[in-house]
């Protein structure tokens, strides 16, 4: 028995991987990290040659049936059953060592931007809407309000002298929630002819790890920061929770179904995955 047959596929974090992935093809072309040759090895961590390059890599042995790969601001992390020797992980890194470089280097530049001061809210910050950038400009009136020039790409808020930081955040933020219910239910109606199912309700979700729910009796929930992401990306909650309405599962079937009405559906599923939370406005 093979050493891929041993293990079961178990779905993943974008940043990790089962040994079941290992055995693909590796497509990706990213180049690795650069790494200084002979630095000494960390703590707790063991050295691996691959291409003339070294991997340190953190090894945890468990009660797991899998071996799983994470990579961290410490690099790579190996968790592997007991009874699987060093030299058959190795063989398993070797055999991804793309995988492994790209998210390195992704790790490594998200690290940088964490560093990178967060946005100021002031007259000239900028913010992303529907995928694109747009300015906030701030006037100073008795009377308070929000106008969006879509030509300019501006967001014009008018706020009292005496208004803080936080009300023009809380301005902005009621925007993009009256923007996005308006959006929701132009997409909604849309994907919803398209499928030919029909919804009881939608509200405005807030969750901080899930873009989207759909109940068996209609009631759809959508995050109102997707506001934030291009309209394909949106468009592909939309059908996705739509498409429960005829499949209460993620099988063949229900994917299939998502399919039908986006087939570049994919494609707005990994910008949503891969999506970076630090780099969002925080309101």
């Amino acid at each position: 028995m093979s050493l891929k047959q041993l293990f079961r596929k178990k779905p993943a974090d974008p940043n990790q991987l089962t040994l079941d992935d290992l055995f693909g093809p590796a497509t990706d072309a990213s180049p690795p990290p650069s790494t200084v040759p002979d630095t000494p090895i960390p703590p707790g961590h063991r050295r691996l040659r691959l291409d003339n390059l070294n991997l340190d890599y953190r090894l945890l042995r468990s009660k797991r049936k899998t071996i799983g790969f994470l990579i961290d601001d410490d690099g790579l992390r190996v968790t592997a059953p007991r009874w699987v020797t060093v030299a058959e992980i190795e063989v398993a890194i070797a055999s991804k060592q793309s995988w492994i470089f790209r998210k390195i280097n992704e790790q490594r530049e998200r690290s940088v931007r964490r560093l990178q001061p967060p946005m100021e809210w002031r007259d000239g910050a900028t913010l992303p809407y529907l995928g694109l950038d747009i300015t906030v400009r701030v006037a100073y009136a008795s009377n308070a309000g929000v106008r969006f020039d879509e030509v300019g790409r501006e967001l014009h808020v008018s706020l009292p002298a005496s208004a803080s930081e936080q009300q023009l955040k809380d301005r902005v933020q009621g925007w993009l929630q009256s923007e996005a219910r308006r959006v929701f239910a132009e997409r909604l109606a849309l994907y919803a002819d398209k499928l030919g199912v029909s919804f009881k309700s939608f509200a405005l979700s807030s969750a901080s790890t899930q873009w989207g729910s759909c109940t068996a009796d209609g009631r759809i929930r959508l995050n109102w920061r997707l506001m934030h992401f291009a309209l394909p990306n949106i468009d592909y909650v939309v059908a996705h929770e739509l498409s429960h309405l005829r499949e209460m599962n993620h099988g063949p079937q229900f994917w299939a179904t998502v399919q039908s009405v986006l087939p570049e559906f994919e494609t707005a599923r990994k910008a949503l995955r891969d999506h970076e939370p630090e780099r969002l406005p925080k309101f």
